[in-house]
């Protein structure tokens, strides 16, 4: 008995230390994470992680529900199709054609209303807002600089860098994109209280414009110009600007840094569900155009569809580029193999969610389990033939 109180003496001095020094060295952030993650069995953010934080909501209007194609699932996915859903837990799997819902598969108890974490496909959302922002005249062009929004930027090339260099991922931005480090920039944005002053606390260190380097914190900073142009919280802005006037059936959860009056985690973590994001890859697929009205400039959406340098072919201004058998294709992604891809050459758009993303390599930036999706939804579509 006096063994077992001297323990739990000495575990709680211990523990209580442990908490003591994690605030005095400002790394108390990683309490939420091992709440929130870490004792879920999860090594970095999951699917329903949005239950975990506060969120704001991206509110609908009238719902304009997807047409279902007379052949909606008459054919079957394909072996290698259902293998990869298996190996990578897919949760849903959504083939849309000539704007018509003509595939529809869900796993792991979740359904067409269900909301999952989307993680990076948010930067094409934030990017969008970029473009509406500009047609609103809110922000002048992508050439407005940044410090015209936060004269306190930090850094050698603070005064030089633009909203432009931040939708195409050139904004020479001080930050280390490691997403299972509990001690890196990542992990504190997703988890602490204060993004804004933790992106603002990050100098520009590189001349920005200038090449190509993938960096969530400079969505984040891009939203932050967004939310002081427009006078509106992100989510309201896009609320406002696509999810109502796009029609999308459910509404959204955007995560926060705090509850109340935090701001987006921009740069990740909208919570929806696939036929709902599935409407920015139509909208960019039509032009800017939804409903026959221009609701995102056009030169805009061209622009953003093409690679602002010419040795980083696979990014344009906040959506992926590539060519997959002689077709041109963009497409949203996020962390966890959360995709929506875009074939306008075929009028075909395929959503893809799920926990776990296919094999990266050092000289694809593509992942290999895009081109399975995109393959194995050609090999059905052409037995409907």
């Amino acid at each position: 008995m006096k063994f077992l109180k001297k323990f739990f003496k000495w575990f709680l001095i211990s523990f209580s230390s442990i908490i003591i020094l994690m605030y005095i060295f400002d790394v108390d952030y990683l309490l939420r994470a091992v709440r929130t993650i870490y004792l879920k069995g999860y090594t970095t953010a999951f699917l329903e992680d949005y239950r975990e934080f506060p969120n704001r909501a991206i509110k609908k209007g009238i719902a304009q529900p997807w047409p279902i194609s007379k052949a909606y699932n008459t054919v079957p996915a394909t072996e290698i199709l259902n293998k990869t859903h298996k190996d990578l837990q897919t949760i849903a799997y959504l083939i849309i054609k000539n704007d018509s819902i003509w595939h529809e598969s869900y796993f792991d108890g979740f359904n067409k209303n269900s909301k999952s974490n989307s993680f990076s496909v948010a930067k094409s959302v934030v990017s969008a807002a970029l473009g509406k922002a500009i047609m609103d005249g809110k922000i002048k062009s992508l050439d407005q600089k940044v410090i015209d929004f936060f004269p306190e930027l930090k850094g050698k090339y603070a005064n030089e860098v633009t909203v432009g260099d931040l939708s195409t991922m050139s904004s020479g931005l001080s930050w280390d994109e490691k997403y299972y480090s509990p001690l890196s920039i990542v992990t504190r944005a997703y988890f602490d209280d204060n993004l804004k002053d933790i992106i603002l606390n990050l100098e520009i260190k590189k001349k920005p414009g200038q090449q190509f380097e993938y960096l969530s914190g400079t969505t984040q900073l891009l939203a932050m110009c967004i939310e002081k142009a427009t006078g509106k919280y992100l989510s309201n802005y896009v609320s406002d600007s696509f999810w109502k006037p796009m029609g999308a059936e459910n509404e959204a959860l955007w995560q926060l840094d705090e509850a109340d009056t935090g701001i987006e985690k921009a740069y990740c973590c909208i919570a929806s569900n696939a036929r709902d994001f599935a409407r920015f890859g139509k909208l960019y697929k039509q032009n800017g155009k939804w409903n026959g009205k221009q609701i995102l400039d056009s030169a805009f959406v061209a622009k953003s569809l093409q690679p602002r340098f010419a040795d980083s072919p696979e990014y344009g201004y906040g959506w992926w580029l590539h060519t997959i058998k002689g077709k041109k294709i963009f497409y949203m992604r996020g962390h966890l193999g959360q995709f929506v891809i875009v074939i306008p050459e075929d009028d075909v758009i395929i959503v893809r969610l799920g926990h776990i993303k296919g094999l990266q390599t050092n000289t694809d930036p593509h992942s290999n389990d895009l081109y399975v999706y995109i393959e194995e939804a050609y090999k059905m579509m052409n037995k409907n033939k």
